[in-house]
């Protein structure tokens, strides 16, 4: 007689999601198999031994209850279908026509669960990422739901010549791929498909795309605009003088950037995309900015006044929002200024590196002070500006064949 019980294994890493598995026991031994599911240690319930249902929570867990019962269910089938075959039988039997079973998981289906459950994480942009990447596949699946079993070399080169088919950039259809590839091992790590290599054939690189910078000209003059009477321009033009004097701020970190994150003369912050903590000392330009801004909205958390919902959710709607209305805003601003290309919300990060470089600051202090995680990163920022040194260079080389 086999003994099936769900379980929780709580993370090693502090503030992480823990894993529900299934304990299975037979003749003394035990086995463990993933259930696939992440919850954290408040949302279990060790007495009843099932997830537990709450507010925002309440639909992704009655999902995972669905999914938990179903995997019983076949688990109860598997083991009963054993032992009445009148056969000596193991665990590792169990669990491979388990995992067997578990095959015939259909693919849009499964990318929804890990939507719904990165949405319970509070992880909006992978979800939103992930939700793009769904809507692709689906389309280009005509609807029609697949096994996971059934991602292979052939599906998938398949799909990347309908998106390229679509005139799409070869970093686009990484993107797809990529999450599609995210979504295929977490089906691997939670026991679903065996481990494989799917997406040996598809480009999932990201291609090296034109950093754009501006001259620290182009920062004096946006300083000296007169956007008195335009206050949507004149708080775009601040945030972005704001991004450049603070090495680069992201607009999701600035526009989440905290009164309690300024203190002791310094902006102490995390940014959103690495988790890295950074240092900024408050230089008067970067003050003065602060100064405009402290007297708005003293209700408000957020020193921009951008964000005004205390709600997780709400409050990442309202970033992607403001970012759209942000780069509408700074392309108005490069028409006052005749700017061509256009400002964009990069573009105060390159100029950063750009001046930086053009000081000679060695690349390891210009990638520390944007809090990348590595060189590599920062070298691809300054790819541009290498290029317009080597024009220089070479401008000066030929300039004698051209006076001649």
């Amino acid at each position: 007689m086999t003994t099936i019980r769900l379980k929780f294994r709580a993370s090693t890493v502090e503030g992480r999601p823990g894993t529900l598995y299934y304990q299975l026991c037979h003749k003394g031994r035990s086995r463990s198999v993933s259930a696939g599911i992440h919850i954290y240690p408040g949302q279990w319930t060790g007495t009843e031994g099932r997830p537990v249902r709450s507010g925002d929570t309440a639909g992704t867990v009655d999902g995972y209850q669905e999914t938990i019962e179903r995997n019983i269910q076949l688990l109860h089938s598997i083991t009963e279908s054993l032992e009445t075959s009148g056969k000596d039988y193991s665990l590792g039997d169990v669990v491979e026509r388990f995992r067997s079973g578990c095959s015939r998981v259909n693919s849009l289906k499964y990318i929804e669960e890990d939507i719904q459950e990165l949405v319970s994480r509070g992880k909006y942009g992978t979800a939103r990422n992930r939700r793009r990447s769904l809507t692709s596949f689906a389309k280009y699946l005509q609807g029609k739901d697949i096994p996971l079993s059934e991602w292979t070399c052939g599906l998938l080169r398949g799909y990347a010549e309908w998106l390229y088919g679509k005139s799409l950039t070869r970093n686009t259809v990484s993107f797809y791929m990529r999450n599609l590839r995210s979504v295929y091992n977490k089906a691997v790590k939670d026991g679903l498909v065996p481990q494989g290599n799917p997406f040996s054939n598809v480009y999932t690189g990201t291609d090296r795309t034109s950093k754009r910078a501006v001259d620290e000209s182009v920062m004096l003059r946006l300083k000296e605009l007169d956007l008195s009477c335009a206050p949507a321009l004149d708080l775009a033009r601040d945030m972005f003088l704001f991004s450049y004097c603070t090495r680069g701020m992201a607009f999701i970190d600035m526009v989440f950037l905290r009164r309690e994150d300024i203190r002791g003369g310094s902006i102490v912050y995390r940014r959103r995309k690495t988790g890295q903590k950074l240092r900024i000392r408050i230089e008067t330009c970067i003050g003065n900015i602060l100064k405009k801004y402290g007297r708005n909205r003293q209700d408000s958390p957020y020193v921009f006044p951008v964000i005004r919902s205390q709600d997780v959710r709400t409050a990442y709607s309202e970033y992607q929002t403001a970012l759209g209305y942000y780069n509408r805003k700074l392309k108005r601003l490069s028409c006052l200024l005749n700017l061509d290309p256009p400002l964009s919300s990069h573009v105060a990060r390159h100029s950063w590196a750009t001046a930086a470089r053009n000081r000679n600051t060695p690349i390891a202090v210009i990638s520390s002070g944007m809090g990348h995680t590595s060189e590599r990163t920062t070298r691809i920022y300054l790819a541009a500006l290498d290029e317009s040194l080597i024009d220089s260079a070479n401008r000066s080389i030929l300039a004698p064949l051209e006076r001649s």
